[in-house]
């Protein structure tokens, strides 16, 4: 006991070591580590986002409230804080609200001068087809966490991962966020209105991705999962697609997810052009080693991991 304790405070003692570099260096996966989210509201806030972004905002009391009362009524919801460098001298901030459910993935965009203006809205009952808030958005959105202040690797991997999406895409897709999730695979990058999540996101892999993306696929080497699925979903998803072969988006299916036992799902997705119906037994459990899962982590901690034990095709 005393080796393993001291052999975790040396290890500790690497604190000063990104998060994300010892993730890479100990092998952890990427698969289904995507964040569990529903409906995204994103706003523009251009001044010094600290580590609880909305709290540490400059945001009128009543408009931190009504935000939060937002995400309470819109299930598995999130809010990001967004900024562009080439709009510090714009008059007006964006806001992007939506969902990224699997069949449903809508998102919208609109302009205020003052943040006041948001208390006035219910962004629920705009997406429920009631109060008619924004314009639709016809282009996606590559939101890259630039988080420094939650987690080193957030800037030092996001930045870069940033400055090339806008050499690639059109600068007005792309944009910088507070945290998404998984700091330890930065650079992170969310596709929406999707939801997809792409970790260990480098220069060099831009513009591949972004090249898939826009075709309607998805590059399985960076994938982390799509946003609508739980976490062992998320798993089942990537290996139907690798044992496929199937990359587009909208080629695999969710048709259900059974709780089987503790911490055990069967999970059966639908290729809608051939009706097969692939089903995955998918176990949840503990890493089987203690690691640094953040830069700021005071104690290691056994990641949560997501292993596929069976996998069937039940009708052709």
């Amino acid at each position: 006991m005393a080796e393993i304790a001291a052999a975790a405070s040396r290890t500790l003692q690497r604190a000063k070591a990104l998060c994300a570099d010892l993730s890479q260096e100990r092998g952890e996966p990427l698969v289904a580590t995507a964040s569990r989210v529903d409906h995204w509201v994103l706003v523009e806030y251009r001044h010094l986002w600290g580590r609880d972004p909305v709290a540490g905002s400059g945001l009128p009391d009543e408009v931190k409230r009504h935000l939060r009362a937002q995400l309470r009524a819109l299930p598995n919801s999130r809010l990001l804080f967004v900024r562009r460098p080439d709009r510090r001298d714009v008059t007006t901030f964006s806001v992007f609200f939506g969902r990224s459910t699997e069949r449903d993935a809508r998102f919208f965009r609109f302009e205020v001068e003052s943040y006041l203006e948001l208390v006035e809205l219910d962004l629920a009952a705009a997406l429920a087809g009631g109060q008619a808030v924004g314009e639709p958005l016809d282009h996606p959105l590559l939101v890259v966490c630039t988080h420094g202040k939650r987690d080193r690797c957030c800037a030092k991997y996001g930045r870069p991962l940033y400055d090339e999406l806008v050499a690639a895409a059109d600068p007005d897709w792309v944009w910088q966020s507070t945290h998404v999730g998984g700091d330890r695979f930065a650079g992170n990058l969310v596709c929406l209105p999707e939801g997809l999540f792409f970790g260990r996101v480098g220069r060099p892999d831009v513009w591949s991705l972004l090249d898939e993306y826009l075709a309607g696929r998805i590059e399985l080497e960076h994938y982390r999962g799509r946003s609508c699925h739980g976490f062992g979903v998320q798993a089942a998803e990537r290996h139907t697609r690798e044992a496929s072969g199937l990359t587009g988006i909208d080629e695999v299916r969710l048709e259900s997810a059974e709780r089987t036992d503790v911490g055990a799902w069967t999970i059966r997705f639908l290729i809608p052009a051939s009706g097969e119906l692939h089903e995955v037994d998918v176990r949840s459990e503990l890493a089987d080693e203690p690691a640094q899962l953040t830069c700021s982590a005071s104690a290691l901690e056994r990641a949560q991991c997501h292993r596929v034990t069976a996998h069937r095709v039940v009708n052709r």
